[in-house]
């Protein structure tokens, strides 16, 4: 797809975002269910199941997939679609990239062994490496336009209004 191909196909789901914000907010949802055996969340994914479990640092059988690196997953899949969008875009041709994100987190936290270590990531970082004969200039405004549209990014950023409840099935 080339950049005209990509405005022509975005043009029209702009122009009724702009002419009717309303119908740009979608709820995204996602499912798990907890019937399974051992302590595991099988996720609905709307392509298939994925048994989430827990992580092997905190005695999990390594069997199952980590939330964690669910999370850091999606950043990824979104990073390098934005990535890509993005690049299409703005004419900066990519002969090839990769999308990689690594998180810290310390386990002493979700495991309760030290009260004042913070539960989750500390930090997460993500990189893209790119192979493209676009000068650094292109390649700047490519970041900071992937940077500004990933939707995943920008969650983790910012960190948006969270609720939780629990109720009787």
């Amino acid at each position: 797809m080339d950049a005209a191909a990509l405005r022509q196909m975005q043009a029209p789901i702009k122009e009724r975002y702009k002419t009717d914000p309303k119908t740009a907010m979608i709820t995204l949802k996602a499912k798990g269910s907890t019937d399974s055996e051992g302590i595991a969340c099988k996720v609905e994914t709307g392509r298939a199941i994925a048994m989430a479990g827990l992580h092997p640092a905190t005695g999990g059988s390594g069997l199952e997939l980590c939330s964690g690196d669910m999370l850091l997953e999606a950043l990824v899949a979104c990073a390098g679609v934005t990535l890509k969008s993005v690049a299409t875009a703005i004419e900066v041709p990519l002969k090839t990239g990769n999308v990689y994100a690594e998180g810290d987190l310390d386990f002493r936290g979700t495991l309760g062994v030290d009260k004042e270590t913070p539960v989750g990531f500390a930090e997460i970082r993500l990189r893209f490496d790119v192979d493209t004969d676009a000068p650094q200039d292109k390649l700047d405004l490519l970041l900071k336009l992937t940077e500004r549209y990933c939707v995943v990014y920008q969650t983790i950023k910012n960190g948006p209004k969270v609720s939780v409840s629990m109720q009787r099935m």
